[in-house]
């Protein structure tokens, strides 16, 4: 917004009342030379007179007067405004606009770096922090948040770079689903062959093996506490993590410690699986998805769709559902349905993603395109928006799974591909002081595609998952595969340090060749008119010719 300042402006009656006190003590210092004139303010002469040696700012032209301790305050620094203010204000801006504001001034760098809003952003795209500390699993106070968030996003970028494949033999036959534990460096994979099996995530070896369960598993997820998976036959089958055991489960379930139980209800093949806090989700071809309370193990609330569930992502209070070719977005709590997108493929919408913020989701289907759509977290009614469609695969995309700022999709095709969302987001602050992701209004010729493409399969894949520099993948061959990338973050990391290193030369081979110039000058001249003394017999050689020049031109 444009301010304008006024031509007229009205001094206050305080303001005059000061320039009149200061007046008549300056003409009583005088010694009553001059005499004081009636009215208000004698005239603008004598204030002129009063102030010229005080510092005062006159306008002669609307013989007004200011205050000089009045007009100081308006060369104060931001930094001078209160701290509630100014928190206001760093509170408006997004990470890449406080990392400026850091480089302006010390004072400044101090406020920007500490202040709590990085963890806002630190939380709004990955969540809190999963790794184990003092404090208890998902909480770190060691660094500052700005430091946290930092980091993460330097590794966000090693998935353009080198990576090594490792290949997880185990399976006999078709793996289904493959889940990925970052937090406790483990791996479940599951399908055919009707064994849950857990593996070692930087060895990449199988650590325990679950009995046969009798059926195709086609879903499996898990946290610290709880692992479940979903069977044809209808049913959940799930472990509870055994307290001082390394890898968190026992999948042979010994009966003693009572780590092993069994959900029944869905009358049909288990699709889908999710956890949150307190509830388990579970979605199935019985055309239903099932909330489940952890500690009773009970159906709390049952969805009814018009069609087979394919895939469902729960976020605080709603659950977004794919059944058919329609997505749906339920209340959690109530059961009442929120949203509904009709047709968002042609033919069934296999697999489903969601940011970490809940406010958008991605959609993979038979037609092998990929969609991404803004949905109001919490908002009733509101029209989902289509924000961007790619088609990188030419068969159906089973799977698709989200990491900040990453989307990856496997498909029949064999194949996998990875999208970069930053330049599709944009931050903005809610009425609230939040901030909130939203989508940038671009043409859809303009959407860039895939960054890259995972090939050599020349066979179906139907699973997928990204964490930990780490993307892991499951298919029709019975092999699990493992991108690991973390090579390419220690590369990068001794990239950016030989860089800041070839900076600090060049910085300080500059500052030296400064102070060498500025502390050499004289000798330099000193030099020069020992090697070319001006004698007086040469002298005169010169304004002989420069007189012999003048004539000519003459």
């Amino acid at each position: 917004m444009a301010f304008e300042c006024q031509k007229h402006t009205e001094v206050s009656k305080t303001l005059v009342d000061r320039v009149e006190n200061r007046c008549a003590e300056h003409i009583g210092s005088n010694g009553g030379n001059s005499k004081p004139k009636t009215g208000k303010v004698a005239t603008s002469e004598t204030v002129s007179e009063c102030y010229s040696k005080k510092g005062a700012v006159t306008f002669a032209d609307s013989k007004q007067v200011f205050d000089y301790d009045v007009l100081s305050n308006f060369r104060r620094s931001i930094t001078d405004l209160p701290p509630a203010l100014l928190s206001e204000i760093l509170n408006c801006l997004d990470p890449k606009e406080l990392g400026i504001v850091s480089c302006v001034s010390t004072s400044l760098r101090r406020l920007a770096s500490d202040h709590n809003v990085w963890k806002e952003f630190y939380c709004e795209r990955w969540g809190l922090p999963t790794v184990p500390t003092p404090h208890g699993p998902g909480y770190s106070d060691e660094k500052p948040w700005k430091e946290l968030f930092v980091k993460r996003e330097f590794r966000s970028k090693t998935f353009m770079g080198r990576y090594s494949m490792d290949l997880l033999y185990g399976h006999t036959e078709t793996v289904r689903t493959v889940f990925l534990l970052a937090s406790a460096k483990l791996i479940f994979t599951s399908g055919y062959d009707t064994v849950v099996r857990m593996w070692d995530m930087e060895e990449g070896m199988s650590i325990s093996s679950s009995r046969p369960l009798g059926c195709t598993i086609r879903a499996v997820a898990a946290d610290t506490k709880l692992l479940v998976a979903g069977g044809t036959d209808g049913f959940i089958q799930g472990w509870r993590a055994v307290e001082g055991l390394q890898h968190l489960f026992d999948l042979r379930g010994s009966q003693s410690q009572n780590t092993e139980f069994r959900l029944w209800e869905h009358e049909g093949p288990i699709t889908s699986l999710a956890l949150d806090l307190t509830r388990i989700y579970s979605g199935s071809w019985d055309m239903t998805v099932r909330i489940w309370d952890r500690l009773s193990l009970k159906c709390s609330k049952v969805l009814r769709h018009s069609d087979w569930v394919w895939g469902l992502v729960p976020h605080d209070r709603t659950v977004a559902c794919t059944s058919g070719s329609d997505v749906y977005v339920w209340d959690s709590n109530c059961g009442t349905l929120i949203n509904i997108i009709c047709n968002a493929h042609v033919g069934n919408t296999y697999s489903l993603a969601r940011t970490q913020n809940g406010n958008f989701l991605f959609t993979g289907g038979e037609d092998g395109a990929i969609h991404m759509f803004e949905i109001g977290n919490h908002c009733r009614k509101a029209k989902a928006l289509l924000v961007a469609t790619w088609i990188p695969h030419s068969g159906p995309v089973n799977s698709l799974a989200f990491e900040f700022p990453w989307l990856v999709s496997a498909s029949s095709d064999g194949k996998l591909s990875l999208i970069d969302m930053r330049k599709l987001l944009r931050i903005k602050r809610s009425a609230s002081g939040k901030s909130v992701s939203r989508a940038k209004r671009v043409d859809q010729n303009s959407v860039e595609p895939p960054q890259r493409m995972l090939h050599g399969h020349g066979s179906n894949l139907f699973a997928v998952d990204i964490g930990a520099d780490r993307i892991v993948c499951g298919g029709e061959e019975g092999a699990v595969r493992i991108w690991n990338f973390s090579q390419a973050l220690e590369t990068e990391q001794r990239t950016s340090a030989l860089r800041g290193i070839r900076l600090e030369n060049r910085r300080q081979r500059k500052l030296q060749i400064a102070m060498n110039s500025k502390g050499g000058q004289t000798d330099h001249c000193s030099v020069a008119a020992n090697k070319n003394p001006i004698n007086g017999d040469r002298g005169v050689v010169w304004h002989n010719k420069c007189g012999m020049s003048r004539k000519v031109k003459a």
